[in-house]
């Protein structure tokens, strides 16, 4: 559903000379007269919006269209329900892990259902995203005492920290979380060797 107040420009409470002030500074952009022949679909959402927002019954029924939509919008399963498109998982993954007490689904089944360590997050996400889903998932892992695993996306991370530095100011505790890593690493193979 277009979001008609973001098409024209406008604030949701707009008056209607904001809207019509509005629509015709976007109407001189995108008239297929001036923009082209390739404008007229803009043009059509474009007088479709103010057709919708001009009218006082009109707007009253779109708001509330509007609303029941965003309402009813459900980001996480969006992008659940693209498990073929793993730019879209990367974001679920992302997503998931910045909101850890408000979880629909497990971040780390998302991740294994993706590859795992095979899953390139650094290909699907901006730079520091990456880096910062990357730390995020390490600290999941290791909380489930999968220490290798947080270890390798660790070193993915330290290695990019080192061509050019993101974490600047808490690389401090990168450094630490990484030496709890290999500790944890080490002690666990020692009892794996011990029984």
């Amino acid at each position: 559903m277009d979001n008609y107040y973001s098409l024209l420009g406008v604030k949701n409470n707009a008056t209607y000379e904001e809207i019509k002030k509005a629509f015709r500074e976007r109407a001189k952009q995108c008239h297929p007269d001036i923009a082209g022949k390739s404008a007229e679909g803009d043009m059509r959402r474009l007088l479709s919006a103010y057709e919708a927002l001009s009218s006082q019954e009109r707007r009253f029924e779109y708001d509330r269209a509007l609303n029941r939509f965003a309402s009813q919008f459900d980001y996480p399963t969006f992008l659940r329900e693209r498990k073929t498109d793993p730019i879209s998982q990367a974001k679920l993954l992302f997503y998931l892990l910045l909101r850890p007490g408000n979880r629909q689904f497990d971040p780390v089944e998302v991740w294994e259902e993706n590859g795992g360590p095979a899953f390139a997050l650094e290909k699907y996400l901006d730079r520091e995203d990456w880096m910062d889903c990357s730390f995020l998932l390490a600290e999941e892992l290791d909380r489930l005492g999968r220490f290798s695993e947080a270890f390798i996306l660790m070193q993915k991370v330290m290695k990019e920290e080192k061509k050019r530095p993101y974490f600047k100011h808490f690389m401090d505790d990168v450094d630490i979380f990484v030496k709890k890593l290999s500790r944890k690493i080490m002690q666990s193979e020692k009892r794996a060797k011990a029984s």
